[in-house]
């Protein structure tokens, strides 16, 4: 008899998936939904922080309350897909999310926006160990292609969403605006529900890795949670940072949309980039790139900083493609997917629990120089990149 295996596991074959591109267009609409709900928090902030008269620090909260309901609950909506199905709780996620967001809306102050955060932040726990886990068992072993364009999608919702939300704050108010965006959260989980072809629950992995783990997973681990750190915390400033060259609250949404958009384009070159020039190269490249745009957004006014964000978004995500990539190098035999469900939450953790240290050292030194120390934060990489590099693979 097969035992239930780990979170991000393989699919049973309790029901054949005759729809591998329905599971993948239905699985990349999820992804491109809860990426841009997740995101659109952004936009919101200085809205929220006129509002409310928040500090940096309460806002960093905010956007960590979303973020760390997200890396804390995937382990439990595991759980809950071996009982009930992936389809079901990934469709009852997405629910969640989109409830969430309504609630914000519909809330009188800032503690029903912290429990609709935290709502939302929750079903969107769901999305990325089963919409991946979906793709996966759809395609088998051809599977690579499809959960890049999964990945992919992500970033798509990612652009989309907080320059739509952006728009719609130029003709209606902020709760008018978060209740009719979650209008579409709830089309979308209408249609995972309705139209995604069954994913099964999950079994134990049956197929065992060839080769064991060479250690230096908890370096790589560390680069990871850095990386997301150095990322997350300058999103969390860099509304304020151009709000402070004069830009409005469109501009702002447009400079989000340019910075997720070349993120988009990073994830895509810096894979291949790494497999061709080696993963310590690429990520001494990516992190010195990033710390050096970092700096140049301080001192570059309003336009030549909007031309710079593409190239920012590609620096800050191009590194999570080559450690994404890694995980497997460094896992021990049989445990893939454990590793990937560490780093996952290791990451994710970062994101909530970084712009929060961020947001508190901006209340005491002034945005300015908590920039700078995002910006050294990405050089702190370097060491840690290079004593892994004896344990990475070599061709």
């Amino acid at each position: 008899m097969t035992k239930t295996g780990p979170v991000l596991a393989g699919f049973s074959d309790n029901k054949p998936d005759t729809g591998p591109r329905r599971t993948l267009l239905i699985a990349g609409l999820a992804h491109a939904l809860h990426d841009g709900f997740t995101d659109l928090i952004y936009v919101m902030l200085p809205v929220w922080q006129a509002e409310f008269a928040l500090s940096y620090g309460a806002l960093a909260a905010l956007r960590g309350l979303y973020a760390g309901a997200m890396a804390g609950l995937q382990v439990p909506s595991g759980f809950l897909t071996r009982r009930f199905g992936g389809r079901a709780i990934l469709a009852v996620g997405t629910t969640m999310t989109a409830a969430g967001y309504t609630l914000a809306g519909l809330s009188g102050g800032l503690i029903g926006v912290c429990i609709a955060l935290f709502i939302s932040g929750a079903g969107s726990s769901t999305q990325h160990p089963i919409g991946s886990a979906a793709v996966a068992r759809a395609y088998g072993k051809a599977a690579r292609g499809p959960l890049g364009t999964y990945n992919f999608a992500g970033d798509l919702g990612k652009a989309a969403v907080p320059a739509a939300v952006s728009v719609l704050l130029l003709v209606m108010s902020w709760r008018y605006t978060l209740i009719s965006i979650s209008l579409v959260g709830f089309a979308v989980a209408a249609i995972v529900a309705i139209f995604m072809p069954p994913i099964g629950r999950p079994v134990a992995e049956t197929v065992a890795k060839t080769g064991e783990g060479r250690g230096g997973f908890g370096l790589l681990f560390t680069i990871g949670v850095l990386d997301t750190g150095v990322r997350m915390g300058l999103l969390t400033f860099l509304p304020f940072l151009l709000k402070d060259k004069g830009a409005e609250l469109p501009t702002i949404g447009l400079a989000l949309a340019l910075v997720f958009v070349g993120g988009a384009f990073g994830k895509i070159v810096c894979g291949p980039l790494g497999a061709r020039i080696g993963v310590v190269a690429t990520v001494l490249a990516t992190e010195g790139g990033t710390a050096a745009a970092i700096l140049a957004l301080l001192v570059l006014p309003l336009a030549p900083t909007m031309v710079l964000l593409p190239v920012l978004g590609a620096l800050l995500n191009g590194t999570s493609s080559v450690l994404y990539g890694t995980v497997p190098e460094l896992a021990k035999a049989n445990k893939t997917e454990h590793a990937f469900a560490l780093f996952y939450t290791g990451t994710i953790g970062a994101g909530a629990t970084a712009p929060v240290l961020y947001g508190f050292f901006g209340d005491a030194v002034g945005v300015w120089w908590a920039t700078i120390a995002i910006a050294a934060t990405a050089i702190a990489i370097f060491p840690f990149i290079l004593l892994l590099s004896p344990r990475l693979a070599t061709k």
